[in-house]
């Protein structure tokens, strides 16, 4: 590929900077874009009953033409997550490798859109072509098997993208990551490394998961008379087969509960990523057949989700297990950051039902930590350092990292989501911004709720509504029935009688000196009746509940 001096590479994160979650972006030379992962995020406190947030594509849609493909470097939910909502709108074909294909053809599925998705299975150290680009597939390690870095081949120079990453020399399936091919890549000179900065703030090495494992059997063997309940993530493959792995070993029979854990898991299984002895994965219904002592669990909602099994387990409202004295729960995850206070509040749930539950050393992450990260800019020595994935100060502890590594401050670009960075092995700068931001998921509606919706719903959440509902009699306009007034979230009616009373004269009153100036325009009398009772309300409560005037005619 010929080196062209003049041209420039475009990036541009449509998503996953400033957050943990919704991770794309695009890499844009002439007239070729190529998207690497398509992720969702999920809904913040503030975002009430929303079920999943998708990045806007703007951009891709307006540039629809040059799109050549999404090149996905890993099965986790923030990176295929919102292809199901964005290929309606952007059919382009997928490139992944064979795990990270199976999953994302569970979403397509659901989503009627097998038939209609190009989809192709790349292994690792394969390349396709793109347009003008060619993608190289470079085997990484990461909490979920078949991760891929990517090298991105484009006229202006290589980029080379980390995607989600640890280095783990004994990984539980398959091998460990392809370090040698980072340093071939690197002596052959590399524009740009964008690199995973989740755990860019933690000292040292990642550990290996397989020393989960030994913690496993430690566990196994100290809790030999209870039955023992697992909650992890779904996607981590190399986990479940650890579990399961320590319950063959102890004569256990094991139970998967969790809508996404049995996805992932019969996947993995059918496509060779998870080895299950005969005789040892049992249906939920069958778990009575067996003494406690024989049994292991592995379920969802290790995060606190609400709606997940463990946590419907520990409130009581799950159908078929319930939380018995002396059950044994692990917790082999570390909360994502905000979720801490739901995670403890099912840890305290689960101990009130007299569960012994374990929560220190089941875990270890699917990132790198520093020295790892080191270790990459080593090898790939980038000419520009890029940190990705993750917070604001994450992506500022990579900086750090990159400029104690050599890199000059100047050639560190810590961009947000929408920024346009244009490089060539001259110069590379930020040159503008594209539209980015969240669109919001609620049941099967695609962005239908917007800040508008949700601020109301915080309204309601904050101050409840009243509701006002009058007749007036056609042309007269005489009031016939009503003001009668409905309450919700506001007060408790039954103890507030005065209140109530006082407010319904406030409303006739504001009515009254309507009729009184002939205003017959009904907007106006509903604006009079909002201010009037708004003005009251305030004055007597200290609270704006949301007041709703509804007219009829008779």
């Amino acid at each position: 590929m010929k080196k062209n001096n003049s041209g420039k590479l475009k990036i541009i994160p449509l998503g996953g900077l400033e957050q943990i979650g919704m991770n794309i972006t695009a890499f844009e030379y002439e007239d070729s874009i190529v998207v690497v992962d398509c992720g969702l995020a999920f809904p913040e406190d503030d975002m009430l009953g929303i079920d999943l947030v998708i990045p806007d594509v703007t951009y891709l849609k307006e540039n629809y033409d040059k799109i050549k493909g999404f090149v996905i470097t890993h099965g986790h939910e923030d990176h295929i997550g919102a292809l199901p909502y964005i290929l309606k709108e952007i059919n382009v074909p997928i490139y992944a490798t064979k795990l990270t294909i199976g999953l994302i053809e569970n979403k397509l599925k659901e989503h009627n859109l097998l038939r209609t998705t190009k989809r192709k299975t790349i292994k690792h150290g394969q390349s396709i072509n793109l347009g003008c680009f060619r993608i190289e597939f470079i085997k990484t390690n990461h909490s979920i098997a078949d991760a891929s870095a990517l090298a991105i081949y484009s006229p202006a120079g290589v980029v080379v993208h980390t995607g989600d990453f640890k280095v783990d020399y004994t990984p539980v399936f398959g091998d460990a990551i392809d370090l040698q091919r980072f340093a071939e890549i690197g002596k052959k000179g590399v524009l740009a490394l964008m690199c995973d900065s989740t755990n860019a703030e933690r000292k040292g090495f990642t550990m290996s998961e397989r020393t989960v494992g030994k913690t496993f059997d430690n566990l196994f063997a100290e809790h030999k008379n209870t039955r023992i309940i697992i909650a992890t993530f779904a996607s981590n493959v190399d986990r479940v087969q650890q579990i399961i792995n320590s319950a063959y070993k102890y004569g256990r029979k094991v139970v998967v509960e969790g809508r996404s854990m049995v996805n992932v898991i019969s996947t993995a299984a059918e496509l060779g990523y998870l080895d299950i002895p005969e005789n040892t994965l049992i249906d939920i219904d069958m778990m009575k057949n067996y003494p406690d002592e024989q049994m292991v669990l592995i379920t969802t909602g290790s995060q606190g989700e609400s709606m997940a099994a463990l946590s419907r387990m520990a409130t009581n409202i799950h159908k078929k297990v319930s939380i018995k004295p002396g059950d044994t729960i692990i917790f082999s995850s570390n909360p994502i950051p905000g979720n801490e206070k739901a995670v403890s509040k099912v840890i305290n749930e689960l101990s009130a039902k007299g569960a012994d539950v374990i929560f220190q050393d089941v875990h270890v992450s699917g990132h790198a930590c520093q020295e790892e990260i080191k270790l990459i800019y080593s090898l790939v020595k980038p000419q520009y350092a890029i940190p990705v994935h993750g917070e604001y100060r994450h992506l500022k502890a990579q900086a750090g990292l990159a400029e104690s590594l050599g890199i000059p401050k100047e050639n560190i670009f810590i961009m947000s989501s929408g920024d346009v960075m244009e490089l060539n092995a001259e110069s590379a700068e930020i040159t503008g911004k594209v539209h980015t931001g969240a669109i919001l998921v609620d049941g099967l509606g695609v962005g239908d709720v917007g800040n508008i919706v949700l601020r109301d719903r915080q309204h309601l959440a904050e101050d409840g509504i009243m509701i006002v509902v009058l007749t007036l009699e056609r042309y007269t306009n005489q009031l016939l029935a009503g003001p009668d007034i409905v309450s919700r979230g506001f007060v408790y009616v039954r103890e507030s009688e005065d209140l109530m009373g006082q407010a319904k004269s406030v409303v006739e009153d504001a009515i009254d000196s309507c009729l009184d100036r002939r205003i017959s325009d009904w907007g106006k009398m509903k604006a009079a009746i909002k201010d009037s009772l708004g003005e009251f309300l305030w004055k007597r409560t200290k609270r704006k509940p949301m007041i709703l005037p509804i007219i009829m005619e008779a």
